[in-house]
């Protein structure tokens, strides 16, 4: 999508809060529990293969697969990508759009999405979803979160920045009937309440595997 279309808008919004969503998010995993198991499961799916993280932000979930194995992040923001360059310099990371990955067609063991589906349009889950099996390996693993729901919400100002980015919530059938479309079968399915750090959305998780 060109630079004034919606992915324009999302990259520059991100660009802007890179800093401060670094300070605010960059430490979440020390109490996002199911996460970090989810994300142990992600690893050992890929068995010592290369795990990307799509929608990477300021790195710091790349830095931790990373510690753990060998990881690629993924992001649209510029700005973003040089914060986790910064702050996890022994990690791989690459400016990139979910529509077209900037990687060899399966490259990958493994990859995780999490909350970066949330800014594309409905029509485009499904060729991102194509997308992301074209950089997998056969039967390699995919992790997506979401926010549970239907709602749109739009944010001018965010963290006392100006932005204009949206976010859409999503349903949980809606994601694994798109995922099954674009070639990987759904293994499982889980849902959690937030925790008192987070915002208040339910979350959703979507396990698959490259078919």
């Amino acid at each position: 999508m060109s630079d004034d279309g919606v992915h324009g808008r999302v990259r520059a919004s991100y660009d802007t809060v890179a800093e401060e969503y670094r300070k605010r998010i960059g430490g979440e995993l020390a109490f996002k529990v199911m996460d970090r198991a989810l994300l142990g499961v992600v690893l050992e799916a890929a068995a010592g293969g290369t795990v990307a993280d799509l929608g990477c932000g300021p790195g710091h979930i790349t830095g931790w697969l990373g510690e753990r194995g060998a990881a690629v992040g993924v992001d649209l923001s510029p700005a973003m990508v040089a914060v986790a360059r910064r702050e996890h310099p022994g990690a791989e990371f690459r400016v990139g759009d979910l529509l077209a990955l900037p990687a060899a067609d399966g490259e990958f063991a493994a990859a995780v999405a999490l909350y970066s589906v949330i800014h594309l349009e409905p029509g485009e889950l499904r060729p991102a979803f194509e997308e992301m099996r074209r950089v997998l390996r056969p039967s390699g693993v995919l992790l997506v979160s979401f926010h549970r729901g239907t709602e749109v919400k739009t944010l001018d100002e965010w963290w006392g920045h100006r932005v204009d980015v949206d976010f859409r919530s999503l349903e949980t059938d809606t994601v694994a009937d798109l995922l099954t479309e674009a070639g990987f079968t759904v293994t499982a399915r889980l849902e959690r309440d937030p925790y008192p750090e987070e915002a208040p959305t339910r979350r959703g998780y979507l396990l698959a595997r490259r078919t």
